[in-house]
């Protein structure tokens, strides 16, 4: 197969790739850039494979950086800008089921593309457009086939994390497990548990984000995958609900991912707090999708005030809203952005009253100010007071008055 017009991306790597054919050594496109040029989806990363060891490219070119040298991975820099090329390699050794515990470079682009995850994946293409296909590749692409390259058990044994990407590319291009590769995931699906959750947590997010992430949540269960990450395992029944649910037409952010697990299994606030800390997310990404889930909540039961408005914002009520859309509980967005437009104030500095006003104005520092200043931001909020120094302050002493 040859492809006749490359997509812009690969015009400027494309002279690396022509200086390393010019010292007579190979140069390939490989991976993700291929499969998803024959596809016709848009590409994120051009990595590039090489017969040259690291030391023979550094002679060839001018200025190079050592990123990852161990593993033959060398950035040259050229026309001022970065390519990363690695060296063909083979791996040995995988003690924990995820690193290989010696990579040995190699002359044969067999020998590298032997080692990598799926047949999709395992694809090489030359400067000019030749694709070099050893494995079938391009029929799996054809069948909409995810398949490992070669013994699909020693690939998941070399790396567990591999199972997570079989169902993570299921989603994202809505492709079927082959059998046997399928089996082995069920078989041993229980090794998830000795990968780091934050690399689960990556690539089970682009699943959930992917163009048909219903196949992979189905995928998960049908090969015990949930039973090995952690939280999930005590909500399969509820998890199944979610399979035929509107999810790749609404949720398009990782915070809303986690909203719509929130939501569907009907946790409390703790109980995402907990979940999401065990999927090692940040206090911001847990601190968003609180307000989301509140937002939707606020949504669904019809109680969005101008108060819960405020408080959750408007970009994360709009995410509330599409989360929503997939119970089929969402309201028109002009509601939301009407509500939003006529609140008095959208941030806390826009109030005409602080701190250092109230004690220029014979107010005592301590617990009671913040708890004046939070109660006339609630009266602004509500329009109950106008956003006004000299009405706040009125209003200020009255509610110290009653303290």
């Amino acid at each position: 197969m040859k492809i006749e017009h490359l997509p812009v991306e690969f015009v400027d790597a494309r002279k690396v790739l022509q200086v390393i054919e010019k010292h007579d050594y190979e140069a390939y496109f490989v991976g993700g850039s291929v499969r998803d040029t024959i596809i016709g989806l848009p590409i994120h990363d051009v990595d590039m494979a090489t017969s040259a060891y690291p030391a023979e490219i550094k002679q060839m070119f001018k200025r190079t950086i050592d990123t990852g040298i161990e593993h033959g991975t060398i950035t040259v820099m050229f026309d001022n800008i970065g390519f990363e090329i690695t060296t063909f390699r083979t791996e040995t050794g995988y003690q924990d089921y995820r690193r290989p515990d010696q990579v040995n470079f190699v002359r044969s682009l067999k020998e590298d593309l032997k080692r990598r995850d799926f047949t999709i994946n395992a694809l090489a293409m030359r400067e000019n457009g030749d694709v070099i296909d050893l494995f079938d590749g391009i029929g799996d692409l054809r069948r909409h086939l995810i398949r490992a390259v070669g013994d699909p058990e020693q690939r998941f044994n070399e790396d567990a994390l591999r199972m997570m990407r079989a169902v993570r590319f299921g989603s994202q291009l809505d492709f079927t497990i082959e059998s046997d590769t399928f089996n082995a995931i069920k078989k041993h699906s229980s090794l998830l548990k000795k990968i780091a959750i934050e690399r689960i947590n990556v690539e089970f997010v682009k699943m959930m984000l992917g163009f048909a992430p219903g196949r992979g949540i189905q995928q998960m269960l049908e090969t015990d995958m949930f039973n090995n990450v952690p939280f999930f395992d005590r909500f399969i029944v509820s998890l199944k609900e979610l399979v035929h649910l509107p999810i790749a037409e609404n949720i398009k952010s990782e915070d809303q991912v986690w909203s719509l697990f929130s939501i569907s299994l009907k946790l409390n606030y703790d109980q995402i707090k907990k979940m999401m800390r065990l999927w090692k997310c940040s206090n911001k990404m847990i601190e968003t999708t609180l307000k989301i889930v509140m937002g939707c909540y606020a949504i669904t039961k019809n109680n969005l005030t101008a108060w819960t408005t405020y408080e959750i914002g408007l970009g994360n009520l709009l995410k509330a809203n599409q989360v929503a859309a997939v119970f089929e509980n969402s309201i028109m967005t002009t509601q939301i952005n009407d509500l939003y437009q006529h609140l008095p104030i959208k941030h806390k500095n826009e109030l005409k009253i602080n701190g250092s006003i109230l004690i220029k104005n014979g107010f005592h520092p301590g617990p009671n100010l913040g708890k004046i200043l939070s109660q006339l931001e609630h009266e602004v909020i509500d329009l109950q007071v106008n956003n006004d120094t000299d009405k706040l302050l009125r209003r200020a002493k009255k509610i110290s008055n009653n303290m």
